[in-house]
């Protein structure tokens, strides 16, 4: 009897051990964009959030020029499932992180504008990202220009 129970222990933390924990119902929004300065190597780095990144390959995907980041902000704000919104001053983009293993993997590339952006500013419009811009205001989500009833534009 004591042999079955002793197995029936070792069988539950086995099955128990094997699958995965998710702890749901979780918000990653940052309630403010943070602007971020990029340093003369490249990287930009946020105390507040624990987040750093090297930021080249953005400004080269952008402007196709190497040295393009120096003495340059970046505007970076997060939404409920954890995207995160990137863009800066003279974009045409805003592009779209998720982190995944130590790097920041690009989810989506919403083009905002064939001239580029003079000033924009992120916030937070749960579940969307707002992108204000001379005035205008557009929603984002991860998956691009949303309308007013929360369906994506094509």
């Amino acid at each position: 009897m004591n042999l079955i129970r002793v197995g029936s222990i070792l069988i539950f933390f086995s099955i128990t051990a094997c699958s995965s924990l998710v702890l749901e119902s979780a918000d990653f929004a940052w309630p403010l964009e943070s602007v971020l300065r990029v340093d003369n190597e490249g990287f930009v780095k946020e105390e507040r959030h624990t987040l750093s990144f090297d930021a080249r390959g953005l400004f080269f995907e952008e402007f196709g020029d190497s040295t393009a980041y120096l003495d340059r902000d970046i505007r970076i704000i997060r939404d409920t499932k954890g995207y995160y919104f990137i863009t800066a001053q003279d974009f045409k983009n805003v592009y779209v992180f998720v982190g995944i293993d130590g790097k920041m993997n690009l989810n989506n590339k919403i083009k905002i504008s064939e001239k580029s952006m003079s000033s924009p500013a992120f916030n937070q419009r749960s579940p969307f990202i707002e992108l204000l811009n001379d005035g205008g205001k557009i929603l984002l989500s991860n998956m691009g220009i949303e309308n007013e009833e929360g369906g994506n534009e094509e």
